[in-house]
């Protein structure tokens, strides 16, 4: 892990496939319940998985881009209940965020939850771009209405400040389904980089793609692809990992595997 700069998705290998509009792709595969499996690979296990993909495949754009800027702005308490949640594998955990779509200055507040079978429930609001770095009153209404329907307890100090900030590049696919299938969306984020919220120097994953299934209970092409070549899911969250390589003071255990194979943490804080 060094200073941030732009890690790009293999040239040329995206072309191949047909494009996507993104009132289609959430038509077909908005997936707000999910399950979610992630990989971090290497540039060329990438190149090969988009080889290997059905040339159905369609690949999202964006007045002309497919290759799209993201920013997340994660919040928690001041004693990181949030984070202590997912680090402790706690069944009601939550995340609290405003991701905003650089490219077209789109912004949302979203709350992710647990569903069934541990499936990642995410609602959200659009939300005013210029306080994508504070939740305001609505925010946090809105914040405490969802986490009341997923029957979260309230944390014991309910102030909610930024954290942690996440930037990245990401392209996203949509994967046909088949016969009985539901379709599948993936993902491929790249020059990840994390911040504290306060500011400092990014710390960023250099030479790697996080790949991000998003399907229903069954697993999707571009999973069984990677399996076939021996790569397995690993635990990896924008959140708590980049939290953790930027104080590791803090509990870790679900993301050591991540951390010790991707990550040079940043030293600790005195």
């Amino acid at each position: 892990m060094s200073a941030a700069h732009p890690v790009g998705t293999p040239s040329g290998a995206l072309d191949r496939f047909a494009t996507v509009g993104l009132d289609e792709l959430t038509a077909r595969a908005a997936l707000q319940t999910r399950v979610d499996r992630k990989y971090v690979l290497p540039t060329r296990v990438v190149a090969a998985l988009l080889a290997g993909l059905d040339d159905g495949t369609r690949v999202l754009r964006i007045d002309g881009r497919q290759q799209l800027a993201y920013e997340s702005v994660y919040f928690d308490t001041p004693d990181l209940t949030s984070y202590l949640g997912t680090a402790r594998r706690r069944r009601r955990r939550f995340k609290v965020r405003t991701r905003t779509y650089l490219d077209t200055a789109a912004c949302f507040v979203e709350v992710k939850t647990r569903g069934p079978r541990g499936a990642t429930v995410k609602t959200r609001l659009p939300y005013d771009v210029d306080a994508r770095d504070r939740l305001t009153a609505d925010a946090r209404g809105f914040a405490d209405d969802v986490l009341g329907e997923a029957d979260v307890p309230g944390p014991a100090d309910p102030r909610f400040a930024p954290t942690l900030v996440s930037r990245y590049r990401r392209s996203t696919l949509l994967l046909p389904g088949g016969p009985g299938r539901p379709d599948a969306r993936l993902t491929l984020d790249t020059g990840l980089a994390w911040s504290a919220a306060g500011g400092g120097d990014a710390l960023a994953l250099d030479g790697l793609v996080v790949v991000e299934t998003k399907t229903g209970a069954t697993p999707c092409a571009a999973d069984r692809l990677l399996w076939h070549a021996g790569h397995r899911p690993v635990r990896i969250s924008k959140y708590g990992t980049g939290l953790a390589a930027l104080d590791p003071r803090l509990p870790s255990t679900p993301w050591r595997r991540a951390l010790d194979r991707h990550v040079t943490p940043a030293p600790a804080p005195r």
